[in-house]
C-alpha cells in the first residue's frame, strides 16, 4: 500500500537488541538457489547464459529444524528452495543482487527464536523469514519493527500477526481462512453446539477465538476443550468429548501428537458420535483417520492435487525428480521466495521501506493461485481448499472436492 492509501499502519523508528531438507538441512547452513551461472527468464525458465551480480541480499531463514513441529520446518525450506529457483528463472540472482540465505533453528521456543533473529540482525540482515510456530512469530514480529527490518513469516497460522505492524508480512494462511473454509462446509449452524478442541497455543487459541466469531455469528454456541501442548494421553479428553455431546466438534491441532490424538478419539467413539471438522495435516498424518477418514469432514490449506497453475505443476515436477511429492507447507516457503524476490527486485536492493512498499497490494501467480497481499494489514488472501481422503489399497489419498476463491475466505481486516 503506497503512504497515501488509508488503513495503513503507522511505521515507527524504534530500537532494539542486535545480536531443511537438501542443502540447508543443518544448524547455520547458508544457501541460494543455483549459482549465477546462467541468464535470468521468466519464472521458472530454464537459465542460458551468465547474468551480472552486482551484490548479494542475505536473508536470515529462522525456523523449526528440531522440535515438535520440525517437519513443518522441512516443508517451508524445502519450498523457499524451489520458489527461489523459480522466481529467479534458477539463477538465485534478480536485476543483479544475488539472494543468498542463512538457516537457524528455533527449536520451536519463542526465546530461542529471538536470539537466533537478534544476532542475524546484529550481523546486518535486513530480511527474516520462516516462522512455523505461532508463538514465536509474535515474538519475531515485534523485534523486526524495533529493528526496522523485513519479516515475511511462514506457516505460524495466528490471526494476531496479521496487522501486527508494517514490517510483518506472512507467505501462509491464518487461522481465520481455515475457520471460513470449515463453515463453507455446513448449511447453517444456526441453534448448534460445536466445541473446539485444541491444544492450549498461540495457534489453538487463534483457532478458538476464530471458530467462536464466524461460527457464533451463525447462531452456533461455542465452547473450547483445550488440552496442554506436552499432553500424550488422550483417552481422558475424548471422554470428555463425548460427555460434552456437541452437535459438531472441531479439531485444530498441530505437531507429532496429532496420531495418538485422533487414535483416541476413534478408540473413544467420538468420530461416530458427532460430526467432526478438521483441517488437513501433512501427509504423513493421513493414515491415523483410517476408515473414519469417511466421516470427517476436511478443510485443506493445500493439496498438490488441487491446484492446476505453472508454480505447483513447478513444484511438483521438482519433487518427483527427487523421489517424492510437494507436502502441505512448501507452499508457504515458495510464495516466501517469491515475496522476497519481488521485494527485492522492485527496491533495487535491500531497502526495507522501499521492499515494504513493494509488497504492500502486490498480487502474484503461487502455487496454490492467486494470492494478493492485502494492503491495509499484509493478509495474504489465497485459495482454500475442501477435500476428502479416499482409501487406495492399504492406504489413503487426498482428492480435491472444491476450490474456495480468496476473497470467499478472506479475513475481516484486522484493526491497525
Amino acid at each position: 500500500m503506497s503512504q497515501q492509501q488509508t488503513g495503513r499502519l503507522s511505521r515507527r523508528t524504534l530500537v532494539g537488541g542486535a545480536a531443511g531438507l537438501g542443502a540447508v538441512a543443518l544448524l547455520g547452513a547458508r544457501g541460494s538457489a543455483r549459482p549465477a551461472s546462467a541468464a535470468q527468464s521468466t519464472p521458472g525458465a530454464t537459465p542460458a547464459a551468465p547474468v551480472e551480480v552486482r551484490d548479494t541480499v542475505q536473508v536470515g531463514i529462522v525456523t523449526s529444524q528440531s522440535g515438535p513441529l520440525q517437519s513443518y520446518g522441512e516443508q517451508y525450506l524445502k519450498g523457499f528452495q524451489v520458489g527461489l529457483d523459480y522466481a529467479t528463472g534458477g539463477t538465485g540472482v534478480i536485476n543483479g543482487h544475488r539472494i543468498e540465505f542463512t538457516v537457524r533453528d528455533d527449536t520451536g521456543v519463542p526465546d530461542t527464536a529471538v536470539a537466533a533473529a537478534r544476532d542475524l540482525i546484529g550481523a546486518g540482515y535486513k530480511i527474516l523469514a520462516g516462522s512455523v510456530v505461532s508463538g514465536v512469530a509474535l515474538q519475531v514480529a515485534p523485534l523486526a519493527e524495533q529493528n526496522q527490518v523485513l519479516f515475511v513469516s511462514g506457516p505460524a497460522a495466528t490471526d494476531a500477526l496479521t496487522g501486527i505492524n508494517d514490517y510483518t508480512f506472512r507467505s501462509g494462511r491464518q487461522t481465520y481462512q481455515d475457520i471460513l473454509t470449515a463453515a463453507s462446509f455446513l448449511e447453517t449452524l444456526e441453534g448448534q453446539n460445536v466445541l473446539v478442541f485444541a491444544q492450549d497455543t498461540a495457534f489453538g487459541q487463534a483457532n478458538v477465538a476464530a471458530v467462536k466469531a464466524v461460527f457464533g455469528e451463525k447462531g452456533a454456541t461455542v465452547n473450547d476443550l483445550l488440552v496442554a501442548q506436552d499432553a500424550r494421553d488422550f483417552a481422558p479428553f475424548a471422554q470428555q468429548v463425548l460427555d460434552r455431546g456437541p452437535d459438531l466438534l472441531f479439531v485444530a491441532w498441530a505437531g507429532a501428537t496429532a496420531t495418538p490424538m485422533y487414535t483416541a478419539l476413534a478408540n473413544q467413539g467420538v468420530l461416530e458420535a458427532t460430526r467432526v471438522v478438521t483441517g488437513l495435516d501433512q501427509r504423513v498424518s493421513y493414515p491415523v483417520f483410517g476408515p473414519a477418514a469417511e466421516q470427517i469432514s476436511f478443510l485443506s490449506h493445500y493439496i498438490y492435487q488441487a491446484p492446476d497453475t505453472e508454480a505447483n505443476t513447478f513444484l511438483v515436477d521438482r519433487l518427483k525428480a527427487e523421489g517424492g511429492v510437494p507436502d502441505l507447507f512448501m507452499p508457504d516457503g515458495f510464495a516466501g521466495a517469491q515475496m522476497i524476490v519481488h521485494a527485492v527486485e522492485a527496491a533495487d536492493g535491500a531497502n526495507v521501506d522501499e521492499m515494504i512498499t513493494a509488497l504492500e497490494g502486490y498480487q502474484f501467480d503461487g502455487v496454490k493461485g492467486q494470492y494478493t497481499v492485502r494492503p491495509e494489514d499484509h493478509a495474504l488472501l489465497q485459495p482454500m481448499f475442501q477435500v476428502k481422503l479416499a482409501q487406495q489399497g492399504d492406504t489413503f489419498e487426498a482428492e480435491a472436492v472444491n476450490t474456495l476463491a480468496p476473497d470467499a475466505v478472506a479475513p475481516p481486516v484486522a484493526a491497525s
